[in-house]
Parts: structure tokens; sequence; C-alpha cells
């Protein structure tokens, strides 16, 4: 059931093909150098990127601008207190401002950080701060055919695996990312949530959860876990939030805004550290690097994310999307996560070899028949580990309709009709810091 109907559009255009080779090629094959202006379906990321509601727009006009002691600020806190279940919250510009907050806090060199698995800023700032990001995904994560209800989950067995290896003392963080982005969105289950959060009082770790799609995990552990099947989706986030010390959270997921992020956490001390570092990275703590009126949105938004007609009209589309893609012979990977469906570029394109990254090959390609914009996550993003070729197709939030995703099916039917004319690329330019070189550095077709 459709949950919204539209007041207000935006006039996009589809480039002629010639001008998108052209397109192509100035942006050094890396679709985050293109304009938007030459984009027609835009499938980038689902941060930021989604349409907020009237009650959304309507709290930006009564925002409050105060430096200090802002009413926004007081909505924010009382709507991380009821819906998440926290009581110190200390705002950021977006999702990697409070990482760099948070693990800037807890981290020195030579630690140890443990996830499910880092996604690629969370993997930059722990090395930032001079430790070593282990991901220690359970093994089904890397089987895009696995139906496994929660292929997202931490696996215990690997984290102890790591504690034999370098000792309890050098691991001062087990982090659960909630949904799994790095394993292709998948859910992770409340029972193993309390498993880690018992895994790391064992250790003496912080036991920290990275929340950017809480309510949409929220959703999935309904349908998938027995226990839960007749809670609540508010209830179902607030029990699995209250295992973790601290929450980083992007409101550009599931607090449905354009801007702005969080740490939040009961633990006064850690809060105390957190406000301080805070102070110098991004802003008083009543604002945190944003104007009121977005700190105001973005309290509004958390309640709406928890709401269970939005959350079936998001998570339904995201599903019809990925079936329709595999009814047209795409290799997606299932089951499909709540915010976006993953493609395996190494099975569309056997031909490439990892060193050849055939999911950059991918998003050439999509973009090059209709103007389509997704991501690569395979080998190009993450260098130096061992996952599938995926590509990310992430859905903004209230903001596409059918015809968009006929139009990318279409497209990606075009793409898989000539896979064994596609060839690889290379890199033209390799960015100093690995962990985020998917941003910025530039690649030119494979010479043969």
């Amino acid at each position: 059931m459709v949950a919204y109907k539209s007041k207000m559009v935006e006039r996009i255009r589809l480039p002629a093909r010639n001008q998108r080779e052209r397109n192509l090629e100035a942006a050094g094959y890396n679709l985050f150098n293109l304009s938007s202006d030459d984009v027609f379906v835009d499938l980038l990321t689902d941060s930021g990127t989604g349409a907020m509601s009237d009650a959304q727009w309507a709290a930006l006009i009564r925002g409050d601008e105060s430096y200090a002691g802002s009413r926004s600020f007081a909505e924010l806190e009382d709507a991380v207190m009821d819906v998440m279940g926290f009581s110190n919250v200390v705002p950021t510009h977006q999702g990697r401002g409070a990482e760099n907050v948070l693990y800037g806090t807890l981290l020195s060199d030579g630690d140890v950080a443990l996830n499910n698995t880092h996604f690629d800023t969370t993997r930059a700032h722990v090395s930032n701060q001079g430790a070593d990001p282990v991901d220690c995904p359970v093994a089904v994560a890397h089987d895009p055919d696995s139906e496994e209800p929660f292929k997202g989950n931490f696996s215990l067995e690997r984290a102890r695996a790591v504690v034999d290896e370098v000792g309890v003392d050098q691991i001062p963080l087990v982090i659960q990312t909630i949904t799994n982005n790095s394993a292709a969105g998948q859910a992770v289950s409340v029972e193993n949530t309390r498993r880690v959060r018992e895994f790391a009082n064992e250790i003496d770790a912080t036991f920290v959860i990275d929340a950017c799609r809480f309510a949409e995990n929220a959703y999935f552990v309904r349908q998938r876990e027995d226990e839960f099947s007749e809670a609540t989706i508010a209830d179902i986030a607030r029990e699995q939030l209250g295992y973790a010390d601290a929450l980083v959270m992007s409101g550009k997921k599931d607090g449905l805004v354009n801007a702005g992020g969080f740490v939040a956490t009961d633990d006064d001390a850690l809060f105390d550290r957190c406000k301080q570092r805070a102070i110098l990275y991004e802003g008083f703590p009543t604002y945190g690097g944003m104007a009121g009126r977005d700190v105001a949105a973005m309290a509004v938004g958390l309640r709406e994310a928890v709401d269970e007609a939005y959350l079936e009209d998001r998570i339904e589309q995201v599903r019809e999307f990925g079936a329709r893609l595999a009814a047209a012979g795409l290799p997606v990977y299932t089951p499909t996560s709540g915010h976006a469906v993953y493609l395996d570029a190494g099975a569309l394109f056997p031909h490439l070899d990892p060193e050849e990254f055939p999911g950059q090959a991918l998003v050439c390609e999509l973009y090059r028949e209709g103007g389509v914009r997704g991501v690569e996550l395979g080998s190009f993003a993450f260098p130096d580990t061992d996952r599938p070729e995926l590509v990310r197709l992430a859905v903004p939030r209230r903001t596409y309709h059918r015809e968009h995703f006929e139009h990318v099916v279409e497209t990606a039917e075009t793409v898989l009709e000539k896979r064994e004319t596609v060839t690889g690329l290379e890199l033209a330019s390799d960015p100093a810091m690995p962990e985020i070189r998917h941003f910025t550095a530039e690649l030119e077709p494979r010479s043969s």
C-alpha cells in the first residue's frame, strides 16, 4: 500500500547517450565525479537523498537557531529518548562526524576494533586513530544466494579467534552495524545483539551499535525472529538498541533528513568525553555542526522512521525492485535489504577478474546505457578485503516511483544482453587513503 502522495516535484532529464559517454570519460569512470544534473535515476546512496515529510518541513520553519540551549536540541533529546532509549545526545553534522567523535574518544594507536562489517568511513575512522578494523561477518554473509534471514549477524566465533590472536587488552571496542551495509544491507537479529553484548562484557569492551538503519532492521526482526512477531517496531528498536553502551547515528538514513547525525549514550563519563571532542570538531553541544532547523527536522524524522506504514511502504518498494531485477535475469543478492538492491557483478561478468573491478564496470555500464547511478562495494571500494563484487542500488526514501524502477530494470536488461563485451577498468590515480579511495580515484578502460 502506498503511504504517501506528492506535494512537490522536480524535473529530471536523461542526457543523450553520446553525452553520457563523454560524462563518463570526464568523470574518470568514477560516478562520484558526475554532476547530479547528468544523472537520470540516482541510486548512488540513500544517505541524505530522501524526501522529507510535511511535518519535517514545518519543523524546519520552527527551528530554533540559538547557539546554546536551542529548543530544537531539546526536541531531539526527547526523540532520542522516546525512540531509542538513550538520555545523552551529542549532535554532529552527519554520521561520519559522529564516528570521529566517538571512535576518536574510544580508540588509540595499536587498538583493534571488531565489527560485523566495517563500512568505508567507519573503517577509515578506526584506521585514522591508528587502530586495526577487523570484520567479523558470519560465513553466510558472503553467499549471495543464501536465504538465511540474518546474514548481517556478528560472528562471535570469528571475534573470539581475534581475541585469542591479539589478546583482550588490545580490543577496547566492539561494533555492530544494523543493518549490515557492507554485507549487502543484511539484517541483524536481536538474539545476536544480546550475545554480542555478553561478549563485550566478557572482554570488558565498549559495545557500540551503528544505528543508521535501526528502524529498517527492526522491521526485518518482526518478520523473521519469532520472539518479536507480535511486537511493535518501536518496541523492537528500543529492545535491540538498549543492549549497547553507545550509538553512532547518521540521521541521513533512518533519521529521514538531508543532514545530521549524533552520538547517544547513557554513560555520563563517556558522554562528557564525547561532548568535549565534539566542541573541537563539530560545534557547541546543542547544535553540533547543524542548523537548528535541521536538528528539529531530525527529531521529527526519528519518530516517523518507526511508523509501521512508512516502513512497509519503504521496504516493500525495495523488495519489489529487487524482485523485478531478479526476474529480468540479474544476479541479485538475497534476501533483499531494506535500503538497497545489491547486484553480484562477479557473477554477471565472470570474464572479469577482481583486479579489473567488475563492480565498477557494472556501475559505468548502467550509467552509459540509461543514466542510472549506483555505487561499487567490491574490490574497488574495499581493497585487500575478501568480499563479493557487489554493486549497490540504494533507494532514496519517499523519492522515486514505479516508472523510475522500471527504467532501471530496462537499463540493467540492456547491460545483461551485452555483458560478454564489457571490459574491465584499471586505476589511473590512487589517493593516499585506500579505505576511501572510491570517492575520488579515477579509472580508465583496461588496456588489452
